[in-house]
């Protein structure tokens, strides 16, 4: 069984019932994630102008450069709550604090739920309190933060790194309001690996790019989107820069995972399709043109319906922004090419359908202009995605 954020040496966690959403604890919603020792830490949140208190909070702690402790509860955002929200996300950030014996300023704080309803602190600070912490509580952690989620999602493992083994350990939460620049989800990753703070940052830049930056449920991003790693070397393993790219594949691979868990569980999906966008005349923009193409809402009904109707997606490459010469495109649907260098080709529909009534699809678009190349992932659109977001506060 995954232990998740638990994984790594020195760190350990635990849950609570707050009652947070309705007031009657019924399930766990409130988590602490902590170490034994400081850690080295990054982040990178939400790029929503209308940003969440805990957000906020825990943007000012980093500047601090080590964290102890997260601690995050499910149920409420706690985001356009106003000055009593900040309040509230520090005094959240003060109960983890006492319980891991540490500064509130070496505390993160990260909320998800309902946005503008205020946060009952008193409730999730009593239940703070009265936590046990245990390295056996990474999946009660995961589950803890769920909200619409319908599965936990961990993740880990071990990379042998020239002076020796390290760990790392991953949560995620996630369903709905996935997009690109942080999608409304909330990631933390361990590891007890010697890193400092700048190269913290660099991996974790780049390994979201690739991962939690390259998924969209529905092209909405949320107020409180947060990925938090934090490294506090019980390992005694230092990443330097011979390990340093060893080290930046593992953490790469452990939020592909998690990311990837995220899309599968997202809002109604039934299906997920990978885009491989080739051909353009930069990365910069084989990465916008996919991820347009994920967001499409005709390109992801069609992928609903099965309906071999691939002129979407060409269609939606040529308004993405990146410079497209249908003369020069062309479209494959599994093993079916349907255009080709500006032409479409007789293929078989029947075996599109059948590829798009798959759990996972695989869809190549190649521009014919450059080296630039970018893979992405969507999910289909559904009647069930509708009624979830129709009904989430009530």
């Amino acid at each position: 069984m995954s232990k998740g954020v638990t994984f790594a040496r020195g760190f350990s966690g635990a849950v609570a019932a707050a009652g947070v959403k309705h007031g009657i604890p019924e399930r766990d919603d409130v988590a602490v994630i902590a170490s034994d020792r400081p850690c080295s830490a990054a982040g990178i949140f939400t790029t929503n102008q209308v940003i969440a208190a805990p957000c906020v909070v825990t943007r000012r702690h980093l500047a601090g450069g080590t964290l102890r402790a997260i601690v995050v509860n499910s149920g409420n955002a706690n985001a356009c709550t106003g000055e009593q929200g900040e309040d509230d996300a520090v005094a959240m950030a003060k109960a983890a604090a006492a319980l891991v014996r540490a500064s509130p300023y070496e505390v993160a704080v990260a909320s998800t739920g309902v946005i503008g309803v205020p946060l009952p602190v008193d409730r999730i600070a009593s239940a703070v309190a009265g936590m046990k912490l245990s390295t056996d509580a990474g999946e009660a952690i995961a589950r803890a933060i769920m909200t619409t989620d319908t599965k936990p999602k961990l993740a880990q493992r071990e990379v042998g790194l020239a002076r020796g083994p390290v760990r790392l350990g991953g949560v995620a939460k996630g369903a709905g309001m996935i997009h690109p620049h942080m999608a409304t989800l909330l990631a933390f990753v361990t590891t007890d690996a010697r890193v400092d703070s700048a190269t913290l940052r660099a991996t974790l830049d780049s390994a979201a790019d690739r991962t939690f930056n390259a998924i969209s449920v529905d092209g909405d991003t949320s107020t409180n989107d947060t990925l938090l790693v934090l490294a506090n070397g019980a390992s005694g393993v230092t990443v330097g820069e011979p390990e340093l790219p060893t080290f930046t594949d593992a953490l790469t691979a452990l939020c592909a995972d998690l990311a990837q868990q995220v899309i599968a569980d997202g809002e109604g999906v039934t299906r997920v399709f990978e885009i491989h966008l080739r051909g353009a005349l930069t990365d910069a923009e084989a990465k916008l043109a996919a991820r347009t193409i994920t967001t499409s809402n005709l390109v992801k009904t069609a992928v609903h319906g099965a309906d071999p109707n691939w002129g979407r997606i060409l269609a939606a490459a040529g308004r993405s922004g990146a410079r497209v010469d249908q003369a020069r495109a062309s479209v494959r649907i599994g093993d079916q090419v349907v255009y080709d260098t500006g032409s479409p080709r007789a293929f078989d529909a029947d075996a599109v359908r059948r590829i798009f009534g798959g759990k996972r699809i695989g869809i190549e678009v190649d521009l014919g202009l450059g080296p630039g190349e970018a893979r992405a992932w969507g999910t289909d659109l559904s009647a069930e995605y509708v009624r979830i977001n129709a009904d989430y506060t009530t």
